[in-house]
Parts: C-alpha cells; structure tokens; sequence
C-alpha cells in the first residue's frame, strides 16, 4: 500500500511538473539578455560562415563575371550540373589526391604522437624552470607566420646548409642532397615542418587535461610501489584518452587541411607533381587561371569528403569506446 501510495505521489508531482514546464517562448524571455550577449557571435558566424557557402552553387555552373554583379552573373550563368567534378575526377584527380593523403597522413603520423609525448615528459619534469623554458621554447613555433617558418626550412635543407653539413661531417654523404629537388623528400619536409609548428600548442592541451587527473590516484600507486612508467601507463594515459579521442576526430576530419602557405612558400615548379595538393590546386585554378567554377567544385569536393570523415571517425569513436567519447 504504501509503495502504491508513493507512486501515486510521484505521478502526481510529474503532472503538477508537465502542467509548469515552461515553453520555448517563455524561456527565451526569461533568458533574454543570454541571447542578446550571444547575438554578435550568431551574426558574425551566419555572415562569415554560412552566408559565403551561397558561393558553393558556382560550383554546378559555367561562372564567368561579367560586371553585373556577383549574383546576378551567378544567375545569368549556365548550368552545368556535374560537369566540373567529373573533369576533375578525369584530369588530375589521382595525383592531386595522392600528394594531399601522402602529405596529410604523413603529418598525422608526426603531430598527433609527438604533443602527447612532449606533455607526458613535461609532467614528469620536476624542475619549473626547466620545465617552462621546454614548454614556451616548443610553443613559440606556433606564433610564427609561415613565411618566416618556410624560410628556415628552405635554409637548414638548403645546398650549402645546416643539414648538409651535418651529414657530411658525420660521413653520412660526399655530396650536398638537394632536398627541395626530389618530389617525395617534400612530403616528409612538410609534415615535419607541420608538426614542429603545432607541437607546443598541441602540446598545452594535454598539459591542461593531465592537471585535471586526482593527485589521490598517484599517492595511492606512490604507496602500491608504482614507478613511473607504470603511473603514466596505468592512470595518465588512460584519464588522456578522452581528449585524445576528440583531437584524433578532429584530425581525421581534416586530414585533407594540408594548407597551402608550405606548399606555395617551399615548393617549385621541378617537384610541383609531388607539391600540388587540393588547396594549392583549387587556388591555381581558380584564381590564378579565372576558372572559378573549377575551383569551387575542388573545394566542395575536399569539404564533402572532410564532413564525411568526421561523421565516420565520430561513429567509430561511439562503437569502439568504452566511455563513448565523441564530439556528438
């Protein structure tokens, strides 16, 4: 009787509860001034974001500007459906791809490893000085524009350089390697460049997500006899996992973002075959050549692909992991 009587009171309290739930309305007004902080953010991304993707539907046409207007010459243009991503997929679709993967993944394999290393040896580093100077010496690569990044590549890689040297001081070669004239060298150049370049920043995140781990967890293993290695396997490492998980989404979903500053900046026309990714191609065309239409359908052709990615290793993620880490 009495666990009826509680249930008929639990009833009760949910109905008395539905009767008050306040609608969308009422509660935007009470929330108002939340939302009115929040407008500026809502314009800039509806007029910086969304509102240039009108720009995709140039991608099904034959856009040429003809001084009436950017929409009117987009309405005035022909249709051509399809047309421009079956020329692309014809021409140079295998090279194009194959240059942008291999520079990607090869990024991948450095700057998704090394910033979690750097942090799992950073928190080990008993001594602060030395452990901020590693960590602001590592960051500042972050902070400077590739012009001036590609420039010290272009000289320590250079005939006459540091690199150069070094190998023929160790007797590694008799001749300078002419590393900026071999297509596959440049892969390899670039994805180390990339990731010398992010690893600090990266880097940092961890810091963030180790400082947040229970110091009770490794006084408990301090008194179980744990050494180190078996504190960053056993409790660091696996309170990392659901930051690592999200970064490693976002990294796969845009394992197509291979930039295009380090390719302009470092590369030349004898290795442009092995140079040319999707960005440096849809800028060429586009831009440099007039052929507008082409280079949007590169470019919505790279983001389609990259939206793809993101909602697959996001499923994955939610099948595969114990905690169901996901960004959604």
């Amino acid at each position: 009787m009495n666990k009826k009587k509680k249930e008929g009171e639990g009833m009760k309290k949910e109905n008395v509860h539905a009767k008050h739930k306040k609608s969308l309305a009422e509660r935007f007004w009470e929330q108002k001034y939340l939302f009115l902080l929040l407008l500026p953010a809502l314009v800039w991304v509806i007029l910086i974001c969304y509102a240039p993707m009108t720009g995709l539907y140039m991608s099904f046409i034959n856009y040429t500007p003809q001084g009436n207007g950017y929409f009117a010459d987009m309405a005035n243009s022909q249709f051509v459906g399809l047309d421009w991503f079956k020329y692309f997929f014809s021409t140079d679709f295998t090279k194009i791809m194959r240059n942008t993967l291999a520079t990607s993944l090869l990024t991948l394999l450095f700057s998704f490893p090394l910033p979690i290393i750097l942090a799992l040896c950073l928190n080990e580093v008993r001594n602060q000085k030395a452990k901020k100077f590693v960590q602001t010496a590592s960051y500042i690569p972050y902070f400077i524009s590739w012009v001036i990044a590609a420039n010290i590549f272009l000289t320590f890689l250079s005939s006459d350089g540091v690199i150069n040297n070094l190998l023929k001081f160790l007797g590694l070669t008799d001749e300078s390697i002419l590393f900026f004239q071999k297509g596959p060298y440049f892969w390899w150049i670039i994805a180390i460049a990339n990731a010398w370049k992010v690893l600090g920043y990266n880097a940092i995140i961890y810091m963030a997500a180790i400082s947040g781990i229970s110091q009770d967890m490794y006084e408990a293993a301090d008194v179980d006899g744990a050494t180190r290695m078996q504190k960053i396997l056993h409790i660091t490492l696996p309170a990392l996992k659901p930051t690592i998980m999200i970064l490693l989404i976002l990294a796969i979903g845009g394992v197509l973002n291979t930039g295009y500053e380090q390719q302009l900046l470092m590369s030349n026309d004898s290795i442009l075959n092995y140079s040319d990714v999707l960005d440096t191609y849809a800028y060429r065309y586009g831009l440099k050549n007039g052929m507008y239409s082409y280079g949007t359908a590169v470019g919505f052709f790279k983001s389609a692909v990259s939206f793809i990615l993101v909602i697959s290793a996001n499923a994955l993620s939610k099948k595969f992991s114990d905690d169901n880490t996901a960004l959604f």
